[in-house]
């Protein structure tokens, strides 16, 4: 993946090197983070509510806003305002204002917040209470060293993944998928996190266009993205951390199918294509 020369709109809140906060007796934004946690990323409620609730009263934190000199800070800046120049166009042809997420907030450890105090161990995930993607730099090697998924475009399908949860709550998916119910086979939850892998392929489709061919991806990018749905599909971590496929507790999707909506959105470009709530298929 090429991106060197891709627009940087310093969408970026820097908490890192500001050290790791908690938030001390839990209380509401506890339990909406245990939500978060349950219903996005299939983390058990009871983990995230131990560590919130055992966790040190923090001040409140905020980062440096603005251009990040470092790499890695400067990749995800590209990848954040990619998705700003692709999605604003995509979302115009369907009548509906796209508005940028609040910011990408980098962080160590644990972070406070819109939804309680994040946690690395919940990987990187979307608030929609503050419309703020959080990202501890830490998964990167945890992408690669447990999931085995490898390249810089992995990397950027995790992040547009995150940033299609932001396009589901201005499209009001994340409120339909609520009332569908969290965890199952063909829960809301899958067809939510199928629906944001959907819309990290239509990212990729016309990120290279909507550059002006700042930014290059190429089939072999697109397979590491493939491989890197593969990787975090329910069926597969199951298999890794207990030995056994559980559909009924999926909160994701399985590989194959989290290959096949990523790849639905790539060829299609369109987020018609992504109506994971009508499919009768997954």
């Amino acid at each position: 993946m090429e991106w060197g020369g891709g627009r940087r709109s310093g969408n970026i809140e820097d908490r890192r090197g500001l050290g790791p906060v908690g938030v001390a007796g839990g209380g509401i934004g506890a339990v909406v983070l245990a939500i978060i946690g349950y219903f996005v990323f299939g983390v058990p409620p009871e983990t995230t509510m131990n560590a919130v609730n055992g966790a040190q009263q923090p001040a409140a934190q905020e980062g440096a806003r603005g251009q990040v000199t470092d790499q890695e800070g400067q990749f995800i800046d590209v990848v954040e305002t990619s998705n700003d120049d692709v999605w604003g166009p995509v979302l115009a042809r369907h009548n509906i204002k796209y508005t940028p997420p609040e910011a990408v907030v980098l962080y160590d450890q644990s972070t406070a917040t819109g939804c309680g105090t994040g946690q690395s161990a919940m990987g990187p995930f979307y608030c929609p209470a503050d419309h703020k993607v959080y990202l501890d730099l830490a998964f990167w090697k945890e992408l690669e060293t447990r999931f085995g998924a490898k390249g810089e475009f992995a990397r950027a399908y995790v992040i547009s993944h995150e940033i299609g949860h932001h396009v589901q709550t201005l499209t009001g998916a994340s409120d339909q998928a609520q009332r569908m119910g969290a965890r199952g086979a063909e829960s809301g939850s899958v067809r939510l996190e199928l629906q944001a892998d959907c819309y990290a392929g239509v990212w990729a489709k016309h990120a290279p266009e909507a550059s002006g061919g700042k930014i290059a991806i190429n089939r072999a990018d697109i397979e590491d993205g493939l491989g890197a749905a593969a990787a975090v599909g329910d069926d597969a971590i199951q298999e890794q951390t207990q030995g056994r496929v559980m559909p009924d507790s999926f909160t994701h999707g399985s590989s194959a199918q989290r290959m096949k909506w990523f790849g639905k959105g790539y060829d299609a470009g369109d987020p018609d294509a992504c109506d994971t709530f009508s499919a009768g298929t997954l």
